[in-house]
């Protein structure tokens, strides 16, 4: 439930926990932790789990008589630990006691947990317990703990324990659990001081260290502490204090977090004693973490009224947590499912496609760093594509430390308990989306050192990928692109061959003809001194561009029936028998799945997990979707894309979170109906758990910020150009009202504000220059101080 900046749950439900334990994650862009319960260990319905951004680990597992690789991002130890009980009585925890009250509050405004309980042991004894959870978001290497306890009604002494567990493992995620998980090794634990214990261990084949430090006290009637006492993999304080007349006892933890990937630290282990021994009180701490947390919401606020608004202010957060201006520090990509859980192993997709867009206009300097990932890691992308036989970069599907394909070769069908073989890693089309970024990234914010450097050098290496991957084929008079897979993952072969992949997804083509043009527009627009230090020193002939252009003009595009076809002969493929399969299993957004465990294979049918064709209505405005067809020779008119869009929209069971946030995209901005059906759908994916527990392994980021940028650039049209912000609004009558706040090119603070059918821009008075605005093809300037409002066509 939500109030105001507060999400709220009340009342303790063990099926549900897991759902809450990500949705109350904090974190701060360098490590997040689960909202787990601080009393219980991993287990049940609890999964304690932190998660440093970046922090992999690789492990060989035997799976199906088959040795397994795996990198995953690693669960480090757990910071949470403390629990209370009367003394030589049993722990207090919701599992072991009567829970006469239970509430979980997020406070999104404050990034703060408060834990409430009230609890009664098999005595009669009731206690009183308010947890206040933070990760700094000032100091990104902080976090903090403070517990108040109060004893209802009796009388006697309160054991306390609070320190540090590092007998941890990755076994959050149920498939997974048949691989080795236990990626921590050479544990050693130690006290400072008599408040102070520390922990320390390292990854077992990426030899990261981690160090944990933890600062523990305690305030109450008849204290006793211990100072911490080490253990074979943690550290532990206990104290005890009076249970006298309700007077309650406090105990605040403070903790730091370092590890060895970090910049200007000596040691771990030394980094985060002293960061411990410099840090202030909670109170202190919550006071610096609210200010951190002011300043965000300043630079990234969307304000929606009602429930709406609800969420997705509630997505942000998750966003703001996973990548905050902390990442632009850090070699770190977009990880798919934040950093709240272990679901797709903490990997990099192509997720960041629908999370750039947002941050561009917001957080540029993330947008950067995350792009920068992607740079360093272009070398990887070339020896991948020359394998291959190959100029160029082909980026991995799943991409990890160091860019190689980290893209499984096996998964589990949990229905049928078989491993299958795993042939994603043929969607090449992500290199696409790391050019598109690097386009977005640079139109709006003007960072041309950028565009002709690091981010040209990316373009050019995919354009190069695309244009050695295209192959002439004189009976069509066409480029062809052969054995890949498209966005829609269900489809990995045609039915019965012995080869995986796929000819001429209409997707991949259609975005490798965008990036050629845009490789073309890139190096004829840059100085020429540049483009000749650029050609010699990524090798490219003279000869490639004009291949670029004949490639991008000639690329095939498959048709059936009157519609883009997803793929070279989709249109052959059998009809489902849609309304049986949901009659049976009623949720078939897995069709894949369900299929496989009756013997029968997807392949066969003319079905889609997600949008594939109908993404590029979601890239591309409607005239430059026009624009990219008539150069390939086709022309594409609204007849054409309505048909395309009713043909897929029957035939996707949105086994995605990303798919309801495309189709709603889409339909905003083609003919509206039915859009909200889909927007709904993504608005509560996570928050509602529609993919059926899927939450509770980890946040969807890519959906959660698509939302956002739905209402930032999906229902205002926006576009950020070189000589213009252009604008189109289509709102939706559910969101016809909000207001944002932009940075576009050098300008901070552009406020768009949308009620009804009227659009409001404004520049604020701060010594800026004017701002060029386009709005349904009119255009305006407006001068700082001053805003300009446009009556919009009903």
């Amino acid at each position: 439930m939500e109030d105001g900046w507060a999400w709220r749950y009340a009342g303790y439900d063990p099926a549900r926990e897991q759902l809450r334990e990500a949705l109350c994650t904090l974190g701060n862009g360098y490590f997040a932790t689960r909202g787990a319960a601080a009393e219980s260990p991993a287990g049940g319905p609890h999964y304690p789990g932190t998660y440093a951004a970046g922090c992999y680990n690789r492990l060989t597992s035997q799976v199906a008589g088959r040795e397994v690789d795996n990198e995953d991002m690693v669960n480090l130890p757990n910071w949470l630990p403390l629990r209370v009980r009367p003394a030589g009585g049993s722990w207090f925890g919701p599992d072991d006691c009567d829970v006469l009250d239970y509430e979980v509050v997020l406070d999104l405004r404050r990034g703060t947990m408060e834990r409430r309980m009230r609890l009664r042991d098999g005595a009669g004894r009731i206690v009183a317990t308010t947890e206040t959870r933070l990760v700094h978001m000032g100091d990104p290497h902080l976090a903090a703990q403070r517990l108040v306890v109060t004893a209802e009604g009796w009388s006697g002494d309160l054991e306390i324990e609070a320190g540090l567990d590092g007998d941890v493992s990755n076994s959050g995620v149920a498939r997974y659990r048949e691989l080795d998980g236990h990626h921590l090794t050479g544990h050693r634990a130690g006290t400072r001081d008599q408040e102070t214990g520390w922990l320390r261990c390292r990854t077992s084949s990426s030899g990261v260290e981690v160090a944990l430090a933890a600062r523990i006290r305690a305030a109450g009637t008849d204290l006793r502490a211990q100072p911490p006492v080490p253990g074979a993999r943690g550290v532990l304080r206990r104290l005890t204090a009076a249970a006298d007349g309700g007077r309650p006892v406090t105990v605040e933890k403070v903790v730091a977090l370092h590890t060895s990937r970090d910049p200007a630290i000596h040691d771990p282990l030394n980094a985060a004693l002293e960061r411990v021994a410099r840090a202030g009180d909670v109170a202190e701490l919550l006071g610096e973490h609210a200010t951190a947390w002011d300043r965000l919401w300043e630079r990234s606020g969307i304000r929606v009224p009602h429930s709406v608004g609800a969420v997705l202010r509630l997505h942000l957060f998750h966003v703001l947590q996973t990548l905050s201006p902390h990442t632009a520090g850090l070699d770190v990509g977009v990880p798919a499912r934040g950093l709240h859980g272990e679901a797709y192993r903490g990997h990099v997709f192509w997720d960041e496609l629908f999370v750039l867009p947002f941050l561009n206009l917001h957080l540029p300097e993330v947008s950067r760093a995350l792009l920068m990932y992607r740079h360093r890691r272009l070398d990887a992308a070339c020896r991948a594509a020359r394998a291959e036989g190959r100029q160029g970069a082909m980026y991995p599907w799943q991409s990890g430390s160091d860019g190689h394909e980290e893209t499984q070769r096996l998964h589990l069908n949990p229905r049928s308990g078989r491993w299958l073989p795993d042939h994603t890693h043929l969607q090449h089309h992500v290199g696409s989306a790391v050019a598109y970024n690097v386009w977005q990234y640079c139109m709006a914010s003007g960072d041309t050192a950028f565009l002709h450097g690091e981010g040209a050098e990316m373009l050019l290496q995919v354009a190069r990928f695309w244009a050695g991957s295209a192959v002439w084929d004189p009976g069509h008079e066409r480029y062809r692109i052969r054995g890949v897979m498209g966005p829609d993952e269900y489809h990995t072969a045609y039915p019965g061959a012995e080869r995986p992949g796929l000819d001429d997804n209409a997707y991949t083509n259609v975005t490798a003809a965008w990036v050629l043009a845009r490789a073309l527009e890139l190096t004829e627009s840059m100085p020429a001194p540049r483009r000749a230090e650029l050609f010699g020193r990524l090798g490219i002939g003279p000869d490639e561009p004009e291949r670029w252009q004949e490639v991008s003009r000639r690329l095939r595009v498959p048709f059936h029936a009157g519609v883009v076809s997803q793929f070279d002969g989709y249109g052959e493929l059998d009809e489902l028998d849609w309304d049986g399969y949901r009659g049976r299993y009623g949720d078939i957004r897995r069709l894949d799945r369900i299929l496989e465990a009756e013997g029968d294979s997807v392949n066969r049918y003319q079905a889609s997990k997600q949008a594939d064709v109908l993404m590029l209505g979601y890239l591309f405005p409607p005239a430059e979707l026009s624009a990219l067809f008539a150069r390939l020779g086709h022309a594409l008119d609204d007849e054409l894309w309505a048909r395309t869009v009713t043909h897929y929209l029957a035939r996707t069971s949105h086994g995605s979170t990303l798919s309801g946030l495309v189709h709603g995209w889409v339909l905003a901005r083609s003919r509206r109906e039915g859009a909200w059906t889909h927007v709904r759908e993504a608005l509560l994916g996570d928050v509602a758990d529609l993919q059926g527990g899927t939450t509770g392994e980890g946040i969807h980021l890519g959906a959660m910020a698509g939302t956002l940028d739905l209402v930032q650039r999906g229902l205002t049209g926006l576009q950020p150009q070189g000589d213009c912000l252009r604008l189109d609004p289509v709102p939706l009558p559910q969101l016809s009202r909000f207001c944002l706040s932009l940075r576009y090119r050098t300008h901070w603070g552009v406020d768009l504000a949308l009620h009804g059918g009227r659009l409001r821009v404004g520049v604020p008075d701060s010594g800026q220059e004017p701002i060029a605005v386009a709005v349904g093809g009119r255009a305006y300037e407006v001068a700082p101080g001053r805003e300009v409002t446009v009556e919009l066509p009903r």
